[in-house]
Order: structure tokens, then C-alpha cells, then sequence
């Protein structure tokens, strides 16, 4: 059996972290195995239609590397690949099973059908009191030719028990009583997505159906509906699902009060693609070794179902800087200097003209793009700091002694030329080995004296250079004057 996955998502809005790691883990199954990815849209549900949605999916399978075989822009012969454009097929497979008898016609008006037509994702049973299931053939024939609105339904067996296997949690039998006739076909001809799901998937011969854990209720449902059919089911997947953490410390399922959710939002934070692909791999498989770091060809080489786990995983936005710190890392310094273009436009003028030096600090140090502009806001906040600062145990240095290092300093820098890092480095440290001192006890002074902080992206020389010659020796010069 050649195995076939599909990612079938709604054009809802933003592609989801959840909705990409479930077609991350279908590609990469497919293509572990040698087998089709193929790329469905779901757009029954036309309330929930965003304009624009359906590009989003194509550009975020494109960026991602993860290529689909066959789709509404790749018809390899079982399209149409978008649902609403399969309107008819439905018809015809719902109105087959009524003449088998597994769905009936349901006429029931609003106030009498307590369910809902809309609910294709639901997994809650609404109670439909099943009003329509017994109607005698005449009654249906005298509405139909009224013109009355209908919904088809499925006719679920009153007693006994479902069964089916997943590939993750094992054996799962519910009691058919607790299930409800759920609607296949609306009033409006479209189906509902429990029903269509399963239609599609047999026509377009998908063997393994991979998809979040909150579907394993409705999956009593769909069984059924290939039994009645005479089809053989195709295999399932079921994923644990994806939470956040809460300020709290508790979880709840991953929602935007915890972030960044979207795949696109996480870009534009300045994570890079491959650590997100990477990170996201890990939420839910394990490839059950100590190594983290995996390119998408060395994902799909390992990947494979065994190493699904059952359990829900955490998102955490700590260990998703950890994978991007690295990548970023990794980066040749130019792709690095090219792809930080768009997050230095709110650097000062003098820092962008001088990124090319700056930018080699940054790479090392941040841990997401948007990180850039934070590191270096520090330059541009000068202000009076506590003088305590110049005081530093480890060098041997108290207020006087700082003064006197930066006292002797400015009087060599105001009448340097060549203001670059390593003349200033050159400078400080001939100035070090004069006084006989730690490299460390002239740079200290110095770093506090024109930045005022005691962590920064650089030394003393670097911080002197970014800032300039005017501006670090009218620095250094009101520092001076403030610790006389």
C-alpha cells in the first residue's frame, strides 16, 4: 500500500503552530515512507471564510519546504482538491446512503432540530431527538416535492459498540448510543465537515489520516460512515495537543493569550524557519536520541510513527530561542547582515551606517531578530547613571581610580584620527601595558563611562566606536566632571 497523508485546513485566517505541525508530521511520514503529500482545502464552513486565508497556506507550505504532490494547483487526477468545488460528489454519496438506509432526510425546522448545521468541527453531541429518522417513505416523497428544506443524516445503530485502532492510542470503543445522528449534508447543499473529510479521504485514496487528538471522538462517526459505504478506512493518527504555559503555571491549550501562535507572527518576530520547523518537529515526537538540532531532510529520514508520544506538549517560547540562537549562529555572516535589513530601520542613523561591524556583535548574541533593536536601545537612553557603577571589586577599582584611567584616556582619544576598533583597542591596551594593569581595569571605566550599563553587546572600543568620536569623548568628559 503506497501510503498518501493529506494537511487539509480551513482558509480560516493565520496558519496555526497546531495546524503546521500536523502537516509537518503528514510531509513527513509521506515522505519517510516514499509516499504523496497531498494538500486539501477545507471550505465548507463559508461563514468562517477569510478572504486571502488560501494564500496563506500556500506561502507557509512554500517557505516551509514542505511541498504537497498533489493540490488545487497540482491536479494529479482525484481534484477537485477544494471542497466547496466538490459540492455534487457529496450530494451524490449522501443521497447513496439514504437509499441504503444508513441517512435519512431530516425536515425538522430550527426550534425542532436542536443541532447545529455549522458545527463541522465539533466534537459536543447536540441531541437531536430524531424526529425525521422514521418517517414512512410517502412523507418524504410529499416534502420533497413540497420544496422543503432538508438536511441529510447519518443513522447511527442504536446499540452495541464502535471499535477502531489508532496508531498512537491504541484500540478506542464508544457505546453507538452516545452517538448523535449528526448532519451530513446542510440545507444548503454543503456538506459538513465530518462528512466530507470522509468521502474525500476514500476518493482520493489517503492511507494514513494524521490530525490533533480532538478529533478521536468524531472518529466513532467516520467509521461508521466507511462501514456503510463498504470502504476500508484508512489508518489514523491521532497528536497530542499543543499547550501554553500560563503566568500562573498552569497550561491550557496554546492560544494567542500566550503569544506569538501563528507561524507568520513567529517570522516576523524574527524566528528563523528552520529552527521553528525544528522546534515544532520535537512537540509531540521524539526521535529517541540526546541530539535536538535536525535539518528537514534529516526530519524526514527519522521520522516515523513510533515516536509520537501520547502526552500534550508545552510550547515554550525559552527553548524555541534556544533552537533559533543556534541557527542564527549558523548563518554566514553576510545571509545574517541581509536578513536583519528589515529589523535595524529603528536603529539611530550612526548605528545603521556602521551595521556591518555592529551586526557581528548581534549574531552571536541574539536569539531572535527582533532582539536587535533592544540590544543596542541602551546607546540611545544615556542618562545620568548611579556613579557606584565605576566601583568594581574584581579590577581594583573605586570612583577616584576610574576617574583617574578615564582622565588619562581622554586626553589620548581626543586627539586620535583613526577612530576605528582596532586602533581603539590598540590604543587602550598600549595605555594598559604602560600602567602596568589587567586589560579589564582600563576597560571597565571606560564601557561604564559611555554607556552606563554593565552588560553590554561589546567592549569598551566597540562601544567607543558605534557611539563615535564627538559623542564618546563628550561622554567620557561629563563623566569626569560628575565623579570630580
Amino acid at each position: 500500500m503506497k501510503v498518501r497523508t493529506r494537511f487539509a485546513p480551513s482558509p480560516t485566517g493565520y496558519m496555526h503552530i497546531g495546524n503546521l505541525r500536523t502537516a509537518l508530521y503528514a510531509y513527513l511520514f509521506a515522505k519517510h515512507e516514499k509516499g504523496s503529500f497531498i494538500l486539501r482545502i477545507e471550505d465548507t464552513d463559508q461563514k468562517r471564510f477569510v478572504e486571502g486565508a488560501t494564500e496563506v497556506i500556500y506561502n507557509t507550505l512554500k517557505q516551509t519546504g514542505l511541498i504537497h504532490d498533489e493540490g488545487p494547483d497540482k491536479d494529479k487526477g482525484y481534484g477537485p482538491y477544494v471542497q466547496s468545488e466538490r459540492k455534487e460528489i457529496y450530494k451524490e454519496y449522501a443521497e447513496k446512503l439514504v437509499k441504503k438506509g444508513h441517512a435519512y432526510y431530516c425536515f425538522c425546522s430550527n426550534h425542532e432540530d436542536t443541532s447545529s448545521e455549522d458545527a463541522e468541527e465539533t466534537t459536543q453531541t447536540f441531541g437531536y431527538n430524531r424526529k425525521c429518522r422514521n418517517l414512512s417513505k410517502e412523507e418524504v416523497e410529499k416534502n420533497l416535492k413540497e420544496g422543503k428544506r432538508y438536511v441529510i443524516r447519518q443513522k447511527m445503530p442504536l446499540d452495541g459498540t464502535t471499535t477502531f485502532h489508532d496508531e498512537v492510542y491504541g484500540d478506542i470503543t464508544v457505546e453507538n448510543s452516545s452517538l448523535d445522528d449528526q448532519i451530513l449534508l446542510k440545507s444548503d447543499g454543503m456538506p459538513t465537515y465530518n462528512f466530507a473529510n470522509v468521502v474525500d479521504d476514500h476518493l482520493m485514496k489517503i492511507s494514513h489520516v494524521i490530525r490533533g487528538k480532538e478529533y478521536i471522538s468524531s472518529t466513532p462517526k467516520y467509521q461508521l460512515l466507511y462501514q456503510a459505504f463498504g470502504w476500508k478506512p484508512p489508518k489514523t493518527v491521532h497528536l497530542s495537543t499543543i499547550m501554553g504555559q500560563n503566568p500562573d503555571g498552569t497550561v491550557s491549550k496554546l492560544s494567542k493569550r500566550h503569544g506569538s501562535v501563528s507561524f507568520a507572527n513567529l517570522v516576523d518576530e524574527g524566528y528563523l524557519v528552520d529552527a521553528i520547523i525544528n522546534y515544532i518537529a520535537l512537540l509531540g515526537w521524539s526521535p529517541k536520541m540526546e541530539r535536538e538540532v535536525f535539518s528537514l531532510p534529516e526530519l524526514v529520514k527519522l521520522f516515523n510513527l513510533d515516536g509520537i508520544v501520547k502526552t500534550n506538549a508545552i510550547f515554550d517560547y525559552k527553548k524555541l530561542d534556544w533552537f533559533n540562537a543556534i541557527y542564527i549562529q549558523q548563518m554566514t555572516h553576510e545571509d545574517f547582515i541581509a536578513y536583519s535589513q528589515k529589523y535595524i530601520a529603528n536603529l539611530p542613523d550612526y548605528l545603521q551606517q556602521k551595521w556591518e561591524f555592529a551586526s557581528t556583535l548581534a549574531q552571536s548574541r541574539i536569539n531572535k531578530f527582533s532582539d536587535i533593536v533592544p540590544m543596542f536601545k541602551f546607546l540611545d537612553e544615556y542618562k545620568d547613571f548611579d556613579l557606584e557603577l565605576f566601583e568594581n571589586k574584581k579590577n581594583k577599582l573605586d570612583k577616584q581610580s576610574s576617574k583617574e584611567i578615564l582622565c588619562d584616556l581622554i586626553d589620548i582619544l581626543k586627539n586620535i584620527e583613526d577612530w576605528s576598533v582596532q586602533n581603539l583597542n590598540q590604543i587602550i591596551q598600549d595605555y594598559t601595558m604602560l600602567k602596568e594593569y589587567k586589560i579589564g581595569k582600563t576597560m571597565w571605566p571606560i564601557r561604564i563611562a559611555v554607556t552606563g550599563e554593565v552588560i553590554t553587546p561589546g567592549g569598551g572600543a566597540e562601544m567607543l566606536y558605534l557611539l563615535g568620536k564627538e559623542e564618546s569623548v563628550k561622554r567620557i568628559t561629563k563623566q569626569i566632571q560628575r565623579l570630580s
